[in-house]
Protein backbone atom coordinates (compact mmCIF):
# COMPACT_ATOMS: atom_id res chain seq x y z
CA UNK A 1 0.00 0.00 0.00
CA UNK A 2 1.62 3.19 -1.27
CA UNK A 3 0.52 5.62 1.66
CA UNK A 4 1.14 9.51 1.19
CA UNK A 5 1.30 12.29 3.54
CA UNK A 6 -0.89 15.14 3.23
CA UNK A 7 0.84 18.31 2.07
CA UNK A 8 2.41 20.58 4.24
CA UNK A 9 0.39 23.27 2.33
CA UNK A 10 -2.17 22.56 4.85
CA UNK A 11 -1.46 23.09 8.47
CA UNK A 12 -0.57 19.70 10.05
CA UNK A 13 -2.94 19.26 13.27
CA UNK A 14 -1.11 19.80 16.48
CA UNK A 15 1.70 21.85 15.10
CA UNK A 16 0.17 25.58 16.29
CA UNK A 17 -0.87 27.04 19.49
CA UNK A 18 -4.20 25.82 18.71
CA UNK A 19 -5.11 22.39 18.17
CA UNK A 20 -8.80 22.86 17.12
CA UNK A 21 -9.41 25.56 14.96
CA UNK A 22 -8.53 26.68 11.20
CA UNK A 23 -9.45 30.07 11.48
CA UNK A 24 -7.67 31.47 7.67
CA UNK A 25 -10.17 29.56 5.78
CA UNK A 26 -14.01 28.72 5.80
CA UNK A 27 -16.30 25.64 4.41
CA UNK A 28 -16.99 27.53 1.57
CA UNK A 29 -13.47 27.87 0.26
CA UNK A 30 -12.68 23.87 0.82
CA UNK A 31 -15.47 23.76 -2.36
CA UNK A 32 -18.31 22.94 0.19
CA UNK A 33 -21.90 23.85 -1.53
CA UNK A 34 -23.24 26.75 0.36
CA UNK A 35 -26.38 25.43 1.42
CA UNK A 36 -24.35 22.96 3.34
CA UNK A 37 -21.73 25.56 4.42
CA UNK A 38 -25.36 27.24 6.51
CA UNK A 39 -26.25 23.72 7.98
CA UNK A 40 -22.35 23.36 9.49
CA UNK A 41 -22.82 27.15 10.83
CA UNK A 42 -26.46 26.65 12.08
CA UNK A 43 -27.35 23.44 12.94
CA UNK A 44 -23.89 22.21 14.23
CA UNK A 45 -22.05 25.22 15.14
CA UNK A 46 -19.13 25.81 13.49
CA UNK A 47 -17.95 28.88 12.41
CA UNK A 48 -14.72 28.18 10.35
CA UNK A 49 -13.46 24.63 9.62
CA UNK A 50 -11.24 22.66 12.97
CA UNK A 51 -7.97 21.48 11.65
CA UNK A 52 -8.75 18.33 10.93
CA UNK A 53 -11.71 19.40 8.45
CA UNK A 54 -9.51 22.00 6.66
CA UNK A 55 -7.00 18.86 6.41
CA UNK A 56 -9.77 16.08 5.43
CA UNK A 57 -12.31 17.50 3.43
CA UNK A 58 -10.28 18.55 0.09
CA UNK A 59 -8.49 15.12 0.43
CA UNK A 60 -12.33 13.63 0.75
CA UNK A 61 -13.56 15.32 -1.83
CA UNK A 62 -10.69 14.90 -4.05
CA UNK A 63 -11.53 10.63 -4.26
CA UNK A 64 -8.63 9.40 -2.57
CA UNK A 65 -8.87 7.04 0.28
CA UNK A 66 -7.30 8.83 3.72
CA UNK A 67 -5.98 7.87 7.41
CA UNK A 68 -7.43 10.23 9.80
CA UNK A 69 -5.58 10.53 13.05
CA UNK A 70 -6.59 13.53 15.15
CA UNK A 71 -7.23 14.39 18.53
CA UNK A 72 -10.85 13.27 19.72
CA UNK A 73 -13.26 16.23 20.04
CA UNK A 74 -12.26 18.19 16.83
CA UNK A 75 -15.19 17.84 14.27
CA UNK A 76 -13.85 13.95 12.69
CA UNK A 77 -17.49 13.14 11.83
CA UNK A 78 -17.99 16.40 9.82
CA UNK A 79 -14.74 16.54 8.60
CA UNK A 80 -15.87 12.94 6.48
CA UNK A 81 -20.13 13.48 6.71
CA UNK A 82 -19.99 17.14 5.15
CA UNK A 83 -18.00 15.87 1.91
CA UNK A 84 -19.93 12.76 0.95
CA UNK A 85 -22.86 14.91 1.62
CA UNK A 86 -21.81 17.58 -0.81
CA UNK A 87 -20.89 14.62 -3.44
CA UNK A 88 -23.98 12.97 -3.33
CA UNK A 89 -26.19 16.08 -3.59
CA UNK A 90 -24.10 17.02 -6.55
CA UNK A 91 -25.13 14.07 -8.54
CA UNK A 92 -26.41 15.33 -12.24
CA UNK A 93 -29.24 12.85 -11.60
CA UNK A 94 -30.81 13.12 -8.08
CA UNK A 95 -30.31 9.74 -6.14
CA UNK A 96 -33.23 7.94 -5.21
CA UNK A 97 -33.98 5.45 -2.22
CA UNK A 98 -34.20 2.51 -4.74
CA UNK A 99 -30.60 3.03 -5.50
CA UNK A 100 -30.01 1.79 -2.56
CA UNK A 101 -26.84 2.50 -0.28
CA UNK A 102 -23.94 5.13 -1.78
CA UNK A 103 -22.14 5.67 1.75
CA UNK A 104 -21.50 2.90 4.92
CA UNK A 105 -20.16 4.44 8.38
CA UNK A 106 -18.91 1.69 10.97
CA UNK A 107 -18.95 2.75 14.51
CA UNK A 108 -17.96 0.62 17.59
CA UNK A 109 -21.39 1.33 19.84
CA UNK A 110 -24.95 1.68 19.41
CA UNK A 111 -24.77 5.18 21.30
CA UNK A 112 -21.73 6.34 18.32
CA UNK A 113 -24.40 4.90 16.22
CA UNK A 114 -26.73 7.13 16.92
CA UNK A 115 -24.88 10.33 17.65
CA UNK A 116 -23.55 10.01 14.30
CA UNK A 117 -27.23 9.84 12.74
CA UNK A 118 -28.02 12.30 14.66
CA UNK A 119 -25.09 14.85 13.12
CA UNK A 120 -26.07 13.66 9.50
CA UNK A 121 -29.47 14.59 9.93
CA UNK A 122 -28.69 17.89 10.37
CA UNK A 123 -26.15 17.89 7.74
CA UNK A 124 -29.57 17.16 5.28
CA UNK A 125 -31.99 19.72 6.17
CA UNK A 126 -31.91 20.97 2.21
CA UNK A 127 -31.15 17.44 1.17
CA UNK A 128 -34.41 16.02 1.47
CA UNK A 129 -33.99 13.45 -1.10
CA UNK A 130 -30.33 12.07 0.69
CA UNK A 131 -31.96 9.27 3.32
CA UNK A 132 -29.72 8.55 6.02
CA UNK A 133 -30.52 5.61 8.98
CA UNK A 134 -28.91 3.18 10.86
CA UNK A 135 -28.84 -0.24 11.96
CA UNK A 136 -27.42 -2.03 15.36
CA UNK A 137 -27.38 -4.20 17.94
CA UNK A 138 -30.53 -3.73 20.56
CA UNK A 139 -32.86 -3.10 17.76
CA UNK A 140 -35.19 -4.96 15.53
CA UNK A 141 -34.04 -6.57 12.74
CA UNK A 142 -37.24 -6.83 10.86
CA UNK A 143 -38.10 -3.42 10.94
CA UNK A 144 -34.21 -2.42 10.29
CA UNK A 145 -34.83 -4.63 7.35
CA UNK A 146 -37.73 -2.70 6.36
CA UNK A 147 -35.91 0.30 6.07
CA UNK A 148 -33.23 -1.40 4.12
CA UNK A 149 -35.54 -2.50 1.85
CA UNK A 150 -37.10 0.85 0.76
CA UNK A 151 -33.46 2.61 0.42
CA UNK A 152 -30.85 4.14 3.00
CA UNK A 153 -28.46 6.41 0.86
CA UNK A 154 -25.92 6.72 4.24
CA UNK A 155 -26.00 4.09 6.62
CA UNK A 156 -24.15 4.25 10.02
CA UNK A 157 -24.09 0.72 11.63
CA UNK A 158 -22.28 -1.58 14.24
CA UNK A 159 -20.27 -4.16 13.04
CA UNK A 160 -21.88 -7.34 14.04
CA UNK A 161 -25.52 -5.81 12.81
CA UNK A 162 -24.23 -5.20 9.46
CA UNK A 163 -22.78 -8.15 8.90
CA UNK A 164 -26.15 -9.98 9.93
CA UNK A 165 -27.71 -7.85 7.07
CA UNK A 166 -25.42 -8.56 3.97
CA UNK A 167 -25.69 -12.13 5.06
CA UNK A 168 -29.22 -12.48 5.43
CA UNK A 169 -31.09 -9.54 3.92
CA UNK A 170 -31.01 -10.18 0.38
CA UNK A 171 -33.10 -6.60 -0.34
CA UNK A 172 -30.21 -4.82 1.04
CA UNK A 173 -28.81 -3.29 -2.29
CA UNK A 174 -26.12 -1.78 -1.97
CA UNK A 175 -24.23 -2.18 -5.61
CA UNK A 176 -23.60 1.81 -6.09
CA UNK A 177 -21.65 1.75 -2.28
CA UNK A 178 -18.82 4.53 -3.14
CA UNK A 179 -18.07 5.19 0.83
CA UNK A 180 -16.82 3.14 3.46
CA UNK A 181 -15.70 4.79 6.30
CA UNK A 182 -14.18 3.23 9.76
CA UNK A 183 -15.00 5.76 12.49
CA UNK A 184 -13.12 5.12 15.57
CA UNK A 185 -11.54 1.99 14.21
CA UNK A 186 -9.00 1.48 16.96
CA UNK A 187 -12.28 0.82 19.54
CA UNK A 188 -14.22 -1.26 16.41
CA UNK A 189 -10.95 -3.65 16.97
CA UNK A 190 -10.11 -3.45 20.22
CA UNK A 191 -13.75 -4.86 20.47
CA UNK A 192 -12.71 -7.95 18.61
CA UNK A 193 -14.58 -6.75 15.73
CA UNK A 194 -11.58 -8.12 13.67
CA UNK A 195 -12.78 -10.85 11.96
CA UNK A 196 -15.83 -9.57 11.04
CA UNK A 197 -14.82 -6.39 9.32
CA UNK A 198 -12.16 -8.49 6.92
CA UNK A 199 -15.07 -10.64 6.14
CA UNK A 200 -17.39 -7.48 5.54
CA UNK A 201 -14.59 -5.61 3.14
CA UNK A 202 -14.69 -9.38 1.32
CA UNK A 203 -18.45 -9.57 1.16
CA UNK A 204 -18.39 -5.63 -0.18
CA UNK A 205 -15.71 -6.24 -2.82
CA UNK A 206 -13.14 -3.90 -0.85
CA UNK A 207 -10.76 -5.84 0.72
CA UNK A 208 -7.09 -5.17 -1.08
CA UNK A 209 -4.95 -8.30 -1.51
CA UNK A 210 -0.86 -8.52 -1.95
CA UNK A 211 -2.02 -9.16 -6.14
CA UNK A 212 -4.08 -6.20 -6.31
CA UNK A 213 -3.07 -3.52 -9.13
CA UNK A 214 -2.13 -0.74 -7.11
CA UNK A 215 -3.22 1.91 -10.03
CA UNK A 216 -6.92 0.17 -9.80
CA UNK A 217 -8.62 2.01 -7.73
CA UNK A 218 -11.99 0.30 -8.98
CA UNK A 219 -13.26 -2.12 -6.63
CA UNK A 220 -14.17 -6.16 -7.43
CA UNK A 221 -17.59 -6.63 -8.12
CA UNK A 222 -18.42 -3.08 -8.55
CA UNK A 223 -18.15 -0.35 -11.44
CA UNK A 224 -18.35 2.25 -8.74
CA UNK A 225 -14.57 3.80 -7.90
CA UNK A 226 -14.45 3.09 -4.34
CA UNK A 227 -13.27 5.21 -1.69
CA UNK A 228 -12.33 4.22 1.94
CA UNK A 229 -11.48 6.46 4.67
CA UNK A 230 -10.11 5.27 8.29
CA UNK A 231 -10.59 7.72 11.63
CA UNK A 232 -9.00 7.13 14.85
CA UNK A 233 -7.46 9.01 17.50
CA UNK A 234 -4.78 6.72 18.18
CA UNK A 235 -2.87 3.97 16.15
CA UNK A 236 -1.63 0.16 16.11
CA UNK A 237 -0.89 -2.63 14.76
CA UNK A 238 -3.97 -3.98 14.79
CA UNK A 239 -5.20 -0.42 12.44
CA UNK A 240 -2.60 -0.59 10.74
CA UNK A 241 -3.37 -3.94 9.24
CA UNK A 242 -7.01 -2.18 8.49
CA UNK A 243 -5.28 -0.02 7.02
CA UNK A 244 -3.02 -2.25 4.92
CA UNK A 245 -6.09 -4.26 3.40
CA UNK A 246 -8.56 -1.06 3.07
CA UNK A 247 -7.09 1.67 1.63
CA UNK A 248 -5.41 2.08 -1.81
CA UNK A 249 -2.40 4.65 -1.41
CA UNK A 250 -4.19 6.57 0.67
CA UNK A 251 -3.33 9.96 2.19
CA UNK A 252 -2.41 10.93 5.44
CA UNK A 253 -4.41 13.25 7.79
CA UNK A 254 -2.94 14.58 11.14
CA UNK A 255 0.08 12.42 11.61
CA UNK A 256 3.68 14.45 11.69
CA UNK A 257 7.12 12.89 10.89
CA UNK A 258 7.79 11.34 14.58
CA UNK A 259 4.47 9.32 13.62
CA UNK A 260 5.57 7.78 10.35
CA UNK A 261 7.93 5.31 9.62
CA UNK A 262 8.82 3.68 6.04
CA UNK A 263 6.72 0.78 4.33
CA UNK A 264 8.25 -2.67 4.05
CA UNK A 265 10.59 -2.68 0.75
CA UNK A 266 8.23 -4.49 -1.30
CA UNK A 267 5.35 -2.64 -0.70
CA UNK A 268 7.12 0.81 -1.21
CA UNK A 269 8.52 -1.28 -4.75
CA UNK A 270 5.64 -2.31 -6.00
CA UNK A 271 4.07 1.47 -5.47
CA UNK A 272 7.28 3.80 -6.53
CA UNK A 273 6.71 4.22 -10.17
CA UNK A 274 3.02 5.17 -9.75
CA UNK A 275 3.61 7.48 -7.49
CA UNK A 276 7.01 9.14 -9.02
CA UNK A 277 4.92 12.41 -9.72
CA UNK A 278 4.10 13.25 -6.70
CA UNK A 279 7.53 13.08 -4.94
CA UNK A 280 7.96 16.30 -3.97
CA UNK A 281 4.44 16.49 -2.46
CA UNK A 282 4.09 13.20 -0.84
CA UNK A 283 6.06 10.70 0.54
CA UNK A 284 5.26 6.87 1.00
CA UNK A 285 5.46 6.03 4.53
CA UNK A 286 3.27 4.59 7.44
CA UNK A 287 2.11 5.05 10.69
CA UNK A 288 3.34 3.51 14.15
CA UNK A 289 2.34 3.84 16.90
CA UNK A 290 4.18 7.25 18.94
CA UNK A 291 2.62 9.75 21.00
CA UNK A 292 -1.26 10.58 21.45
CA UNK A 293 -3.34 13.49 20.60
CA UNK A 294 -5.25 15.16 23.66
CA UNK A 295 -6.51 18.59 23.20
CA UNK A 296 -3.92 21.02 24.28
CA UNK A 297 -6.05 23.25 26.61
CA UNK A 298 -6.82 19.72 28.59
CA UNK A 299 -5.84 20.10 32.29
CA UNK A 300 -4.49 16.52 33.66
CA UNK A 301 -4.08 15.52 36.95
CA UNK A 302 -3.48 12.50 39.11
CA UNK A 303 -4.40 11.19 42.70
CA UNK A 304 -2.29 8.93 44.94
CA UNK A 305 -5.10 7.70 46.62
CA UNK A 306 -4.91 4.25 49.22
CA UNK A 307 -7.11 1.86 48.07
CA UNK A 308 -9.31 1.71 51.56
CA UNK A 309 -10.06 5.38 50.98
CA UNK A 310 -10.68 5.34 47.56
CA UNK A 311 -14.55 5.72 47.81
CA UNK A 312 -14.74 8.76 50.14
CA UNK A 313 -12.27 10.55 47.88
CA UNK A 314 -14.54 9.88 45.09
CA UNK A 315 -17.75 11.33 46.75
CA UNK A 316 -15.81 14.29 48.24
CA UNK A 317 -14.42 15.27 44.81
CA UNK A 318 -17.91 14.64 42.72
CA UNK A 319 -19.43 16.92 45.66
CA UNK A 320 -16.20 19.28 45.53
CA UNK A 321 -16.39 20.03 41.49
CA UNK A 322 -20.57 20.56 41.99
CA UNK A 323 -20.38 22.99 44.50
CA UNK A 324 -17.28 25.02 42.95
CA UNK A 325 -19.28 25.43 39.46
CA UNK A 326 -23.18 24.04 39.91
CA UNK A 327 -23.44 23.87 36.40
CA UNK A 328 -21.75 21.45 34.89
CA UNK A 329 -21.13 18.04 33.62
CA UNK A 330 -19.12 15.26 34.60
CA UNK A 331 -17.99 12.07 33.66
CA UNK A 332 -16.91 8.92 36.20
CA UNK A 333 -15.39 6.14 33.94
CA UNK A 334 -15.26 2.45 35.96
CA UNK A 335 -13.80 -0.40 34.93
CA UNK A 336 -16.92 -3.06 35.29
CA UNK A 337 -20.66 -2.81 34.50
CA UNK A 338 -21.25 -4.20 37.96
CA UNK A 339 -19.42 -1.27 39.12
CA UNK A 340 -21.38 1.33 37.46
CA UNK A 341 -24.59 -0.30 38.87
CA UNK A 342 -23.06 -0.37 42.83
CA UNK A 343 -22.14 3.41 42.46
CA UNK A 344 -24.58 4.72 40.86
CA UNK A 345 -27.41 3.18 43.04
CA UNK A 346 -24.84 4.34 46.60
CA UNK A 347 -24.84 8.01 45.03
CA UNK A 348 -28.65 8.47 44.49
CA UNK A 349 -29.42 7.35 47.84
CA UNK A 350 -26.90 8.07 50.13
CA UNK A 351 -27.27 10.61 53.15
CA UNK A 352 -24.81 12.14 55.07
CA UNK A 353 -24.60 14.70 57.43
CA UNK A 354 -21.16 15.64 58.84
CA UNK A 355 -23.01 16.38 62.68
CA UNK A 356 -22.36 13.01 64.65
CA UNK A 357 -25.91 13.64 65.48
CA UNK A 358 -29.70 14.36 64.34
CA UNK A 359 -30.84 11.90 62.37
CA UNK A 360 -33.09 14.52 60.94
CA UNK A 361 -30.49 16.75 59.59
CA UNK A 362 -29.45 14.42 57.16
CA UNK A 363 -29.44 14.65 53.28
CA UNK A 364 -28.63 13.53 50.04
CA UNK A 365 -24.73 13.90 49.96
CA UNK A 366 -24.57 14.28 46.37
CA UNK A 367 -27.95 17.09 45.14
CA UNK A 368 -26.83 16.72 41.14
CA UNK A 369 -28.88 14.55 39.16
CA UNK A 370 -26.88 11.32 38.34
CA UNK A 371 -26.99 8.77 35.07
CA UNK A 372 -25.71 5.90 34.26
CA UNK A 373 -24.21 3.91 31.16
CA UNK A 374 -22.63 0.52 30.37
CA UNK A 375 -23.08 -1.78 27.69
CA UNK A 376 -25.63 -4.54 30.21
CA UNK A 377 -28.03 -1.88 29.95
CA UNK A 378 -31.45 -2.86 28.24
CA UNK A 379 -31.03 -0.56 24.90
CA UNK A 380 -33.76 1.69 25.83
CA UNK A 381 -32.03 2.73 29.16
CA UNK A 382 -28.97 2.81 27.45
CA UNK A 383 -30.66 5.29 24.54
CA UNK A 384 -32.65 7.37 27.37
CA UNK A 385 -29.53 8.16 29.58
CA UNK A 386 -27.31 8.90 26.61
CA UNK A 387 -30.15 11.22 25.25
CA UNK A 388 -30.88 12.94 28.51
CA UNK A 389 -27.36 13.53 29.95
CA UNK A 390 -26.04 15.05 26.63
CA UNK A 391 -29.48 17.49 27.05
CA UNK A 392 -28.45 18.77 30.85
CA UNK A 393 -26.62 21.35 31.74
CA UNK A 394 -25.79 19.78 35.06
CA UNK A 395 -25.26 16.35 35.39
CA UNK A 396 -22.93 13.12 36.55
CA UNK A 397 -22.82 10.22 34.49
CA UNK A 398 -21.53 7.23 35.70
CA UNK A 399 -19.72 5.10 32.89
CA UNK A 400 -17.82 2.20 31.63
CA UNK A 401 -15.79 2.29 28.45
CA UNK A 402 -18.99 2.25 26.40
CA UNK A 403 -18.77 6.19 26.42
CA UNK A 404 -15.09 6.62 25.98
CA UNK A 405 -14.91 6.50 21.94
CA UNK A 406 -16.05 9.06 19.97
CA UNK A 407 -19.61 9.97 22.00
CA UNK A 408 -20.29 14.33 22.41
CA UNK A 409 -21.34 15.07 25.34
CA UNK A 410 -21.92 19.49 25.13
CA UNK A 411 -19.99 21.14 28.52
CA UNK A 412 -18.70 18.14 30.08
CA UNK A 413 -16.02 20.02 32.32
CA UNK A 414 -14.63 17.22 33.91
CA UNK A 415 -13.24 13.79 33.39
CA UNK A 416 -12.69 11.53 36.46
CA UNK A 417 -11.07 8.14 35.89
CA UNK A 418 -11.50 5.97 39.19
CA UNK A 419 -10.34 2.41 37.97
CA UNK A 420 -7.35 2.98 35.11
CA UNK A 421 -7.89 2.83 32.20
CA UNK A 422 -5.02 0.24 31.55
CA UNK A 423 -3.61 0.89 27.85
CA UNK A 424 -2.68 4.44 26.68
CA UNK A 425 -4.87 4.65 23.95
CA UNK A 426 -7.93 4.25 26.38
CA UNK A 427 -6.64 6.80 28.94
CA UNK A 428 -6.59 9.12 25.66
CA UNK A 429 -10.33 8.16 24.41
CA UNK A 430 -11.67 8.83 28.17
CA UNK A 431 -10.20 12.06 28.84
CA UNK A 432 -11.31 13.03 25.15
CA UNK A 433 -15.08 13.44 26.06
CA UNK A 434 -14.27 17.13 27.75
CA UNK A 435 -11.97 19.73 26.19
CA UNK A 436 -13.94 19.38 22.83
CA UNK A 437 -13.60 21.67 19.97
CA UNK A 438 -11.49 24.03 21.78
CA UNK A 439 -13.47 23.91 25.33
CA UNK A 440 -11.85 23.40 28.77
CA UNK A 441 -11.70 20.63 30.27
CA UNK A 442 -10.00 18.79 32.75
CA UNK A 443 -9.34 15.29 34.12
CA UNK A 444 -8.59 13.27 37.06
CA UNK A 445 -6.89 10.00 37.10
CA UNK A 446 -6.94 7.48 40.62
CA UNK A 447 -4.16 5.93 41.27
CA UNK A 448 -3.35 3.77 44.05
CA UNK A 449 0.41 4.19 45.59
CA UNK A 450 1.71 0.60 44.12
CA UNK A 451 0.37 2.00 40.69
CA UNK A 452 2.41 5.13 39.95
CA UNK A 453 4.80 3.60 37.65
CA UNK A 454 1.35 3.78 35.65
CA UNK A 455 2.51 7.38 34.77
CA UNK A 456 5.94 6.38 33.28
CA UNK A 457 3.61 4.44 30.81
CA UNK A 458 1.63 7.39 29.86
CA UNK A 459 4.68 9.45 29.49
CA UNK A 460 6.26 7.15 26.95
CA UNK A 461 3.03 8.14 24.54
CA UNK A 462 3.58 12.05 25.49
CA UNK A 463 0.98 12.10 28.18
CA UNK A 464 1.68 14.36 31.20
CA UNK A 465 0.19 14.33 34.60
CA UNK A 466 0.58 16.85 37.56
CA UNK A 467 -0.78 15.73 40.98
CA UNK A 468 -3.90 17.00 41.97
CA UNK A 469 -3.82 19.01 45.28
CA UNK A 470 -6.30 16.06 47.28
CA UNK A 471 -5.15 17.04 50.20
CA UNK A 472 -6.58 20.82 50.10
CA UNK A 473 -9.75 19.77 48.95
CA UNK A 474 -10.85 17.11 51.46
CA UNK A 475 -9.81 20.18 54.75
CA UNK A 476 -12.11 22.16 53.05
CA UNK A 477 -15.48 20.06 53.83
CA UNK A 478 -16.50 21.28 57.51
CA UNK A 479 -16.53 18.70 60.10
CA UNK A 480 -18.19 19.77 63.28
CA UNK A 481 -17.56 18.83 66.66
CA UNK A 482 -13.65 18.60 65.39
CA UNK A 483 -12.02 22.50 64.94
CA UNK A 484 -8.78 22.62 63.68
CA UNK A 485 -8.60 19.21 62.26
CA UNK A 486 -7.12 20.33 58.93
CA UNK A 487 -3.35 21.20 60.54
CA UNK A 488 -3.13 17.97 61.83
CA UNK A 489 -4.05 15.48 58.85
CA UNK A 490 -0.75 15.01 56.92
CA UNK A 491 -2.03 11.46 55.71
CA UNK A 492 -5.18 10.79 53.42
CA UNK A 493 -6.25 7.56 54.82
CA UNK A 494 -5.84 9.19 58.30
CA UNK A 495 -8.07 12.40 57.43
CA UNK A 496 -10.96 13.11 59.81
CA UNK A 497 -13.38 13.72 56.65
CA UNK A 498 -12.16 10.41 55.20
CA UNK A 499 -12.61 8.53 58.39
CA UNK A 500 -16.06 10.02 58.97
CA UNK A 501 -17.56 9.29 55.49
CA UNK A 502 -15.90 6.26 55.19
CA UNK A 503 -18.01 5.01 58.34
CA UNK A 504 -20.69 6.52 57.29
CA UNK A 505 -20.65 4.85 53.98
CA UNK A 506 -19.66 1.33 55.81
CA UNK A 507 -23.20 2.29 58.00
CA UNK A 508 -25.35 2.89 54.09
CA UNK A 509 -24.35 -0.41 52.92
CA UNK A 510 -25.33 -2.47 55.91
CA UNK A 511 -28.45 -1.16 55.98
CA UNK A 512 -29.47 -1.35 52.63
CA UNK A 513 -29.20 -5.28 51.64
CA UNK A 514 -30.23 -4.31 47.94
CA UNK A 515 -26.85 -1.86 47.46
CA UNK A 516 -25.20 -4.55 49.99
CA UNK A 517 -25.48 -6.88 47.33
CA UNK A 518 -24.23 -4.64 44.15
CA UNK A 519 -21.16 -3.96 46.18
CA UNK A 520 -20.75 -7.52 47.03
CA UNK A 521 -21.05 -8.42 43.00
CA UNK A 522 -18.98 -5.17 41.91
CA UNK A 523 -16.39 -6.07 44.28
CA UNK A 524 -16.13 -9.53 42.49
CA UNK A 525 -16.42 -7.68 38.91
CA UNK A 526 -13.58 -5.81 40.05
CA UNK A 527 -10.55 -8.33 41.17
CA UNK A 528 -11.54 -10.00 38.01
CA UNK A 529 -11.02 -6.95 35.52
CA UNK A 530 -7.71 -6.07 37.74
CA UNK A 531 -6.20 -9.22 36.90
CA UNK A 532 -7.36 -9.38 33.42
CA UNK A 533 -4.54 -6.69 32.86
CA UNK A 534 -2.68 -7.33 29.97
CA UNK A 535 1.37 -7.61 28.82
CA UNK A 536 3.48 -4.64 30.18
CA UNK A 537 0.14 -3.48 32.35
CA UNK A 538 0.51 -6.83 34.26
CA UNK A 539 3.82 -5.45 36.07
CA UNK A 540 2.11 -2.30 37.37
CA UNK A 541 -1.59 -3.59 38.44
CA UNK A 542 -0.65 -6.52 40.18
CA UNK A 543 -3.25 -8.49 42.29
CA UNK A 544 -0.82 -9.96 44.67
CA UNK A 545 0.25 -6.43 45.13
CA UNK A 546 -2.84 -5.45 47.00
CA UNK A 547 -4.87 -6.02 50.30
CA UNK A 548 -8.48 -7.45 49.63
CA UNK A 549 -9.58 -6.48 52.36
CA UNK A 550 -8.46 -2.51 51.65
CA UNK A 551 -10.44 -3.50 47.93
CA UNK A 552 -13.11 -4.39 49.98
CA UNK A 553 -13.20 -1.27 52.00
CA UNK A 554 -13.23 0.45 48.95
CA UNK A 555 -17.15 -0.88 48.23
CA UNK A 556 -17.69 0.13 51.70
CA UNK A 557 -17.50 -3.41 52.94
CA UNK A 558 -17.14 -4.80 55.75
CA UNK A 559 -16.83 -8.32 55.32
CA UNK A 560 -13.56 -10.18 55.13
CA UNK A 561 -12.97 -10.66 50.91
CA UNK A 562 -12.98 -14.39 51.73
CA UNK A 563 -16.81 -13.97 52.78
CA UNK A 564 -17.21 -11.52 49.89
CA UNK A 565 -15.76 -13.48 46.72
CA UNK A 566 -16.98 -16.33 47.49
CA UNK A 567 -17.83 -17.29 44.59
CA UNK A 568 -15.30 -15.85 42.83
CA UNK A 569 -12.61 -18.19 44.70
CA UNK A 570 -14.73 -20.94 44.02
CA UNK A 571 -14.68 -20.47 40.27
CA UNK A 572 -10.92 -20.20 40.75
CA UNK A 573 -10.09 -23.68 42.48
CA UNK A 574 -12.41 -25.05 40.19
CA UNK A 575 -10.86 -23.77 36.92
CA UNK A 576 -7.66 -25.09 38.23
CA UNK A 577 -8.85 -28.71 39.28
CA UNK A 578 -10.21 -28.92 35.53
CA UNK A 579 -6.65 -27.67 34.27
CA UNK A 580 -4.96 -30.78 36.41
CA UNK A 581 -7.11 -33.42 35.42
CA UNK A 582 -7.35 -32.36 32.01
CA UNK A 583 -3.94 -30.82 30.94
CA UNK A 584 -5.96 -28.01 29.00
CA UNK A 585 -6.12 -24.57 30.23
CA UNK A 586 -9.89 -23.27 30.56
CA UNK A 587 -10.19 -19.77 28.91
CA UNK A 588 -11.65 -17.90 31.77
CA UNK A 589 -14.46 -15.23 31.17
CA UNK A 590 -14.36 -11.77 32.18
CA UNK A 591 -18.06 -11.60 33.31
CA UNK A 592 -19.12 -8.36 33.19
CA UNK A 593 -15.69 -6.30 32.74
CA UNK A 594 -15.61 -6.14 28.69
CA UNK A 595 -18.03 -4.14 26.38
CA UNK A 596 -18.79 -6.06 23.05
CA UNK A 597 -21.80 -4.93 23.22
CA UNK A 598 -21.87 -2.78 20.05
Amino acid sequence: MGVKKLSQGVKNEGNGSNDNVFASCSFSSLGLDSNLCEQLHERLGFEVPTLVQAQAIPVILSGRHALVNAATGTGKTAAYLAPIVHLLQGYENRIQRSDGTFALVLVPTRELCLQVYEILQKLLHRFHWIVPGYIMGGENRSKEKARLRKGISILIATPGRLLDHLKNTTSFLHLNLRWIIFDEADRILELGFGKDIEEILDLLGSRKTMHDDPKNTVTRNSKIQRQNLLLSATLNEKVNHLAKISLDNPVMVGLDDKKIAQISTAVSNDHSESDGDNEDQYSSKMPTVGDYKVPVQLIQRYMKVPCGSRLPVLLSIIKHLFEREPSQKVVVFFSTCDAVDFHYSLLSEFQFSSYSQAEGTRQKFLGCKIFRLHGNMVQEDRRTSFQTFKTEKSALLLSSDVSARGLDFPKVRCIIQYDSPGEATEYVHRVGRTARLGEKGESLLFLQPVEIDYLQDLEKHGVSLTEYPILKVLDSFPLYGQKNYTKKSVFLDSHPWVLCLQKALEAFIMSKAEVDKLAKKAFCSWVRAYTAHRGELKRIFMIKKLHLGHVAKSFALKQQPSLVGQSFQKQAKKRKRFERKTGVSKKRKVGSVTERRP
